[in-house]
């Protein structure tokens, strides 16, 4: 009961929550990879790396636009640089390796990406329309599936609480990839999206079995009546329900009855994300980092935001009705 009886604070927090990530993404933005933007993307590592502004000379000789330069580590920890430019030719490929790789001794290719800017903007839609396509699904899902209860929420209140917390999920590691693309050059590439995909199926069952057990005790704590009523001729039979216990108390009771499965489920993901972020490559370690805040956003969620949201909407219908 301690998440309904404080539901005002969980509700505040959460509100200050997805205000702040707003902020962040809007404020600095998203650092699009190669994924979404097209182009080519070079790593060269060194056994003795050379200075920065010598391999941007070097890259600039070659009259590529508009380019930039990172440092970095490969996967073997060396120094290395990640220089992004437009896409490239395989001669002008050529080139730029043997320009940058003779800057340092040891000089590498240890990667090279060349995406088409079609091809970007084609993953960009898709994986914009793969996020609505998940979230539609949800809502008419959790809809049918609490179709009947009616008392004193709706079906699709049910759903459209989901979806609420699905945003409050998806804004946190949207928002900490803005910080870290700012802060430290990470890109957003297809790895973003499929995190921020896994994200939407772990919280959405974690909220659904939160208000699945909400369903459960509703239809163990009402009383039904049915009332028949004849128009033209046709006997219709009107079915409304009464709770035997306050709303707030069966969603409490709810919450609490899945508490233990919600924390352990999240210990349980979370140790493993950590060891992926531990000894994973590169590769891995964004996408770990991203799945990691969006299973503590998706465990808050679930707990202190969807079943205070519901019982605050009961609530407010109670008043409604009231002064009617």
């Amino acid at each position: 009961m301690f998440a309904i009886n404080n539901k005002k604070i969980f509700l505040i927090i959460a509100a200050v929550i997805m205000t702040s990530s707003v902020v962040i993404i809007g404020a600095l933005g998203l650092n699009l990879g190669i994924d979404f933007t097209g182009g080519s993307l070079t790593e060269v590592a060194y056994q003795t790396a050379p200075a920065k502004d010598k391999v941007e000379s070097a890259v600039s000789q070659h009259d590529l636009g508009g380019v930039s330069v990172r440092e970095s580590l490969d996967e073997s920890g060396d120094a290395a640089y990640i220089i992004r430019t437009r896409d490239l030719s395989e001669s002008e490929r050529i080139e730029l390796s043997e320009s940058v790789t003779a800057l340092g001794e040891g000089g590498e290719i240890t990667r090279f990406t060349s995406i088409g800017p079609v091809i970007g903007q084609e993953l960009r839609d898709k994986a914009g329309w793969a996020i609505f396509g998940i979230v539609s699904i949800i809502i008419l899902y959790v809809a049918f599936a609490f179709a009947g209860i009616g008392t004193p929420v709706s079906s699709w209140m049910y759903g459209a609480v989901t979806i609420f917390v699905l945003i409050h999920d998806v804004l946190v590691p949207t928002a900490l990839m803005s910080i870290l693309g700012y802060a430290a050059g990470i890109e957003v590439d297809v790895l973003f999206v499929m995190a921020l995909l896994a994200v939407l199926g772990y919280s959405v069952n974690d909220t659904i079995v939160v208000f699945d057990r909400v369903r459960e005790n509703l239809q163990k704590n009402r009383t039904e009546h049915r009332k028949k009523r004849k128009e033209v001729g046709i006997v219709h039979e009107d079915v409304t329900y009464t709770l035997t216990k306050p709303y707030d108390e069966i969603v409490g009771s709810a919450v609490s009855g899945t508490l233990s499965r919600s924390i352990n489920t999240s210990i349980t993901t979370l140790v493993a994300l950590t060891a992926l972020y531990l000894l994973g490559g590169a590769v891995t370690q964004t996408f770990a980092l991203i799945l990691f805040a969006g299973v503590l956003a998706g465990t808050y969620s679930s707990i202190c935001i969807a079943s205070p949201l519901v019982v605050t909407y009961a609530q407010y219908l109670e008043r409604k009705q009231g002064n009617k």
